[in-house]
């Protein structure tokens, strides 16, 4: 018999892999909405869906090896990330899905957001202030209007499979949308700023790296805090705080 393995797990949500089936155990039906059905609309390799019984969702495995993990050196040829970055245009120039972006605000909305964030950082003695003043000062260049594209919404790198120099798979899609097509490719390179034109040759465009940078501040501001009260470590080396530093 096969034994569990708990991949992830917080009090949103959970998954547990089972051989080579992934248990998603997710309370918010929505999010398992959104993600069966961008699965079914993206056009990219994604995990084929075995079975659902909410609060579970039960996908296969997909081939190939995470193109690496946040805080760890990635172990794939530069051509990986190459392709990576081919398959997310391919993805960003897809039809829109009919639902917006769980992550989909405006630039005011997010801006008052990311001040309420940064002021809790600071008066809780989580980040010291110069180096939260800094990267709000870097972020602002993400907080303009975009041309809405199909992103997946949490494009970390271990939610894309590879084998060799070809992408296998992409997963995790409970955050995808409508929503700007450079969060996702901030989100892909965060912490691996030496593979980022690897990515944008594969893209295959002219990309605002001054956006990129404010959107590396930007999401990391914003999830410090949260990775702390979840018990994760934003502090550990290459992680983001390490972001924030070289944005110094």
């Amino acid at each position: 018999m096969d034994e569990g393995k708990v991949v992830v797990a917080h009090s949103e949500r959970a998954t547990l892999r089972v051989g080579d089936v992934f248990l998603k155990v997710d309370a918010d039906q929505a999010r398992i909405d959104v993600e069966v059905e961008a699965m079914s609309l993206a056009p990219v390799p994604t995990p084929k869906v075995l079975w659902r019984k909410p609060p579970v969702l039960a996908i296969a495995a997909v081939p190939g090896t995470a193109l690496g993990r946040l805080g760890e050196p990635s172990t794939v040829s530069p051509a990986a990330w190459t392709a990576a970055g081919a398959a997310i245009r391919k993805l960003h120039e897809a039809p829109l899905p009919p639902w917006p972006g769980r992550r989909r605000r405006g630039p005011d909305e997010l801006a008052a957001e990311l001040d309420g964030e940064c002021e809790l950082l600071v008066t809780n003695g989580i980040l010291p202030a110069d180096l939260v003043t800094r990267n709000r000062q870097v972020a602002e260049a993400a907080l303009r209007p975009w041309t809405p594209a199909f992103t997946h919404g949490d494009l970390q790198i271990a939610h894309v499979f590879v084998d060799g120099d070809e992408v296998t798979g992409i997963i995790d899609w409970s955050e995808a949308g409508q929503g700007d097509a450079l969060y996702d490719l901030a989100t892909f390179t965060l912490g691996h700023e030496e593979h980022l034109d690897d990515v944008i040759a594969g893209y295959g465009t002219d990309i605002d790296l001054d956006v990129i940078h404010a959107w590396w501040s930007l999401r990391s501001l914003l999830a410090v805090r949260w990775l702390v009260e979840h018990g994760f470590d934003p502090s550990a080396p290459g992680c983001e705080v390490d972001v924030l530093r070289s944005r110094m």
